[in-house]
């Protein structure tokens, strides 16, 4: 039952709660107002709507702890969500009670993080957000989330760079390790995420059948605060068996005999590479080139994760059918299209003899010293 009550020049309405305590709903200017809000607490009460005022009170750097207690997410999504949070989201609103977070207290955080972060980098932080106080209405501590509807503003994306094969060949020419131009080489001829190459194991690779086969537990390599560890890759569609092209499966088999590790693409030391240190050491040097000692670029600005560009459109050149090429990146086509349409033998077949193809061609062009070290790079 609520009632309304005069405190000073306010009034507020109260109301008795199950347990026998006595909270207050809301405070007003006007008895009438709080008389209406009587009336709506009855309603809801009948309805089983109302919501305890008392569990939007929370501050919101208190209820963060309880939301990531149940939230499933894999390790790097963790990870970039407490980056968030600790950067953005609570040195902003982490005092405020879940009940007095607004609308406007969100524009603005978006606004600020405007000036110094992409589109895209603040679209995240808004997601993040977003769940959290999303759980908090489920959990009916707060009746709606104030960042529905919020429209982060897009910018213009850049598309991102492709190669050709004679540019991939440029870049696998430049790599002082065999090892790493052939990484290079496997990424753009398979459409391989960095992870799922640089965690692949010698068990995974079926050359009798030529093969990898991405695994749902160990199929990638994640890098976490530091640390690096296999896991699953990126979505269920990831674990897929990928068919190689005969040339591909020759140069791995190549691979495998003069290297005694179980990881396919190791480090100097036998180890997992670092994401970081092989664009450092490998890939940066190659695609931007050195102007001062007259080497030029291939595809400056072009990143590790373009290759899976690259396979793409290739694909696409090819004639490849729409869900072979989903199949193949690990991807799931939506709708009608995703549940209708399936990838058969012929499919696989056309895919792997226009790759087979693409490599042909190059070995057929002009001799040219990135194609004489791709002959070589096992």
């Amino acid at each position: 039952m609520a009632w309304v009550e005069k405190r000073g020049t306010k009034f507020r309405v109260r109301l008795r709660m199950p347990d026998g305590t006595v909270t207050t709903d809301s405070t007003h200017e006007r008895r009438a107002d709080a008389a209406i809000r009587v009336k709506e607490i009855d309603v809801e009460v009948g309805r089983d709507t109302f919501i305890d005022p008392r569990g939007g009170r929370i501050p919101l750097s208190d209820w963060v702890p309880i939301w990531e207690q149940t939230h499933q997410a894999s390790p790097a999504t963790w990870a970039a969500y407490r980056s968030h949070l600790r950067l953005h989201i609570l040195p902003t609103l982490g005092s405020l009670p879940l009940v007095d977070i607004r609308r406007q207290h969100i524009k603005t955080l978006a606004v600020a993080l405007g000036t110094r972060l992409a589109p895209r980098s603040v679209t995240d932080v808004i997601m993040v957000l977003s769940m959290i106080l999303q759980e908090a209405v489920q959990d009916r501590r707060i009746p709606f989330n104030p960042c529905r509807g919020i429209r982060i503003p897009k910018g213009i994306r850049a598309e991102r760079p492709h190669a050709t094969a004679e540019q991939v060949a440029a870049i696998v020419a430049r790599q002082a390790r065999p090892s790493d131009g052939l990484m290079i080489l496997t990424a753009a001829y398979t459409g391989m995420r960095w992870g799922e190459l640089a965690g692949l194991a010698r068990v995974n690779l079926d050359l009798a059948n030529g093969s990898i086969y991405v695994h749902p537990e160990i199929g990638a390599l994640h890098e976490v605060e530091g640390k690096l560890f296999l896991g699953p890759p990126k979505t269920n569609d990831s674990v897929r068996r990928i068919r190689l092209p005969r040339f591909l499966t020759d140069l791995l088999a190549a691979h495998l005999n003069d290297h005694p590790y179980d990881i396919v693409f190791a480090g100097a030391r036998g180890c997992h590479q670092r994401r970081s240190n092989f664009n450092r050491r490998a890939w940066t040097p190659a695609v931007a080139g050195d102007p001062k000692r007259g080497v030029p670029p291939i595809l400056s600005g072009m990143h590790f994760h373009d290759l899976r560009h690259t396979h793409k459109t290739w694909l696409i050149e090819d004639g490849v059918p729409e869900i072979a090429q989903a199949r193949r990146l690990g991807h799931r086509l939506g709708g009608v299209r995703g549940i209708y349409s399936h990838v058969t033998e012929a499919m696989q077949q056309q895919l792997v003899d226009a790759l087979q193809r693409r490599w042909d061609n190059l070995q057929g062009s002009a001799p040219t010293t990135p194609v004489r070290r791709l002959r070589s790079v096992a």
